[in-house]
């Protein structure tokens, strides 16, 4: 047996699985595409979740965009975080040409063009269906945190949420929240103290000040209503392909407090909702997240501890986080390490900083009887990654060089026509881009201020009424004494026995 033969024996042995999986291309070999050497990942791991690395320009999004319609294909529903603008093309078919019917024949896959049913989401005032959640539904616990408070301020925003729940105020939006801060420190305060003991002027203006901080990056166009329903995320078109969900988020490169606090907001969502999934054989919905560096470069320890925790428990929910990076160190370890399936494309090595960077990069993957880890991470071509998966037991799948299978979809973006069609055409904008601006927080406190200077006012009147009336006519009771009859005669009495001496 040849070694090209005993390496397409461990590689097809590696990836042969019971249960349905898609494929993401053919294993390489000193160089050489072996033909039909298949690197597939099984759907039932694919709640494990994973990570797509590489330097820039070595095919990251079109792996992302890959997976993403195949388990679209599959009837799997995917949401994208699309920071960079070019993921649109994954609702038209792609162009057939030499280049891409030579890679496919490479590996031993026939190349059929096709487009995938896509809906656009937005967190700004960019064209498509709006995403908003209230101030209610991100609770305490998660403002808190979001905002980067201590321990005193979180009590404080504990007890604002406990006072609207007991006096039934809505907090819909920032706006909500600033009022009822402001409210409980000035016209409120006497109500506060008596209630719920005093609060600190201090701690309310840093509270509003980091509040302030996030509606200069966006916020206040993401809390609000109408929430948006998670649900939503899993729909299924009539021909029975998932949903690809594709968040825009061109804009919002240099706000990624608002990046975090969406998405970590979503994730909550997602696993307060779902059920309970168990050991599935696929998963219900699949997150990729782009240039996930924003997420961890920005975060505070609390926020990082809240997203570590949730990366922990979402898989059992059915859920698979996907982070899309260019160095696996922009990870924190403690995520990393929950990480299944690894897609390493190449790594380039200019300063030592690189090659400490690409030595720790070998040692996240198996060992591996072909291949030098480190030497091949700064060999890989273009549309070529180093893969390694988790079979339906769990284990790790043989490591493999890959050739990546070209995207079916368009590797480039919509026009603006075609994006205003999609838009147009899409079930969900009719459903959430009315903005809704209902009676809550700030206008029920703004009436109950107005209120209560109406009656101050009308007691001041009221004072001032009673301070002007005439002075009773009502005699002095010693005036009364000295003029009284008998008091008189009393005096005059006196008088005359001191004449009459």
């Amino acid at each position: 047996m040849t070694a090209n033969d005993a390496f397409l024996k461990d590689i097809t042995e590696g990836n042969t699985f019971k249960g349905e999986y898609i494929t993401l291309g053919s294993a390489i070999l000193n160089e050489q595409t072996i033909t039909n050497a298949f690197v597939n990942i099984p759907l039932k791991t694919l709640n494990r979740h994973g990570l797509i690395a590489g330097a820039t320009g070595t095919g990251k999004t079109k792996t992302l965009q890959v997976i993403a319609e195949n388990l679209s294909e599959k009837g799997i529903p995917v949401l994208l975080m699309d920071i960079k603008g070019d993921l649109s093309g994954l609702a038209k078919p792609g162009e057939d040409n030499s280049k891409i019917q030579d890679r496919h024949t490479k590996i031993g896959l026939p190349y059929t063009p096709n487009g995938f049913p896509v809906d656009l989401l937005t967190l700004s005032n960019q064209d498509g269906v709006r995403l908003r959640a209230t101030v209610s539904e991100f609770g305490p616990v998660l403002l808190s945190r979001i905002l980067d408070l201590t321990d005193t301020q979180s009590g404080i925003v504990s007890v604002i949420f406990k006072y609207c729940d007991d006096h039934k105020l809505p907090l819909l939006d920032l706006k909500d929240f600033k009022k009822i801060l402001q409210y409980a420190t000035q016209e409120g305060k006497e109500e506060f103290t008596e209630a719920y003991g005093r609060i600190s002027t201090a701690s309310t203006g840093a509270i509003l000040r980091k509040i302030i901080e996030l509606e200069q990056q966006g916020a206040d166009l993401f809390f609000g209503e109408t929430s948006f329903d998670v649900q939503d995320l899993l729909r299924v078109n009539d021909e029975g392909k998932g949903y690809i969900n594709i968040i825009r988020l061109t804009d919002i490169q240099d706000r990624p407090k608002l990046f975090s606090t969406f998405m970590l907001s979503l994730l909550a969502e997602i696993y307060t909702t779902f059920p309970e999934q168990g050991d599935s054989e696929r998963p219900e919905l699949v997150i990729f997240i782009d240039e996930a560096h924003l997420i961890f470069n920005e975060a505070s320890k609390a926020l990082l501890n809240q997203i570590e925790s949730i990366v922990k428990l979402i898989r059992s929910k059915g859920v698979g986080l996907y982070f899309v990076t260019q160095n696996p160190t922009d990870v924190p370890e403690a995520v990393l390490s929950q990480l299944g399936l690894k897609i390493q494309h190449a790594l380039r090595a200019f300063t030592a900083k690189d090659r400490k960077a690409i030595k720790l990069t070998a040692q996240n993957y198996p060992d591996s009887e072909y291949y030098d880890t480190e030497t091949i991470l700064t060999n890989l071509g273009t549309g070529e990654a180093l893969v390694s998966a988790l079979d339906e037991k769990g284990r790790p799948t043989p490591l493999a060089a890959t050739m990546m299978r070209a995207p079916m979809s368009r590797m480039d973006i919509l026009t603006d026509k075609e994006l205003s069609d999609l838009i147009s055409a899409s079930k969900l904008v009719k459903k959430y881009n009315d903005t809704i601006d209902r009676e809550s927080a700030y206008e029920l406190l703004n009436e109950k201020i107005k209120h209560a200077e109406a009656e101050a006012q009308q007691q001041k009147e009221r004072s001032k009424k009673t301070s002007s009336r005439p002075k009773s006519n009502a005699m002095n009771p010693i005036v009364k004494v000295l003029t009284s009859a008998t008091f008189i005669r009393s005096v005059f009495g006196i008088l005359n026995k001191v004449m009459k001496k």
